[in-house]
């Protein structure tokens, strides 16, 4: 009887074989396309001040102001930063107006990388921002808080 369980096992486990071996020579197969992409794009990190302070009219040199514009763009996206007055060229100059009331001062901003390659977003961009009003245009303004606003662009 030992050999007649012996052979049904060996039958059965030959049967297994075959049944298995040839459901996996049926199996199929397909390739999935795996895909993604990623569009250029740029952001500010912080919005700075540039503030010239109290203006000393005794004075005979320019008043001058520094800041940094902080911003980043996609690895090697290139990017124009441009002002308010000439967004899309990169010039790295702008001149405005300061308003107090019916006054006004003429004053200008100097900045550098306007343009370039981005870096990523771990790896900001500076741009230095220098601001000048000439001695000839503020002493003799009069007394008063002059403001005014630029909108800096910044485009991949």
């Amino acid at each position: 009887m030992n050999k007649k369980k012996g052979m049904k096992r060996l039958l059965a486990t030959a049967a297994a074989i075959l049944l298995f071996g040839s459901a996996s020579a049926m199996a199929a197969t397909t390739n999935v396309n795996v895909s993604a992409s990623i569009v250029g794009v740029c952001q500010f990190s912080a919005t700075p001040a540039l503030a010239f302070g109290v203006l000393d009219q005794t004075l005979a040199t320019d008043a001058v102001a520094a800041g940094n514009l902080t911003f980043w763009c996609t690895k090697n996206a290139a990017y124009v930063l441009g002002d308010e007055t000439n967004p899309a060229v990169a010039d790295g100059a702008f001149s405005g107006t300061l308003l107090s009331g019916a006054d006004s001062m003429a004053y200008t901003i100097a900045y550098t990388n306007s343009s370039g390659a981005g870096l990523g977003k771990t790896s900001t961009i500076t741009s230095a921002l220098t601001g000048t009003i000439t001695n000839a245009v503020y002493v003799n303004a009069p007394a008063g808080a002059y403001a005014d606003i630029v909108t800096f662009t910044l485009t991949p």
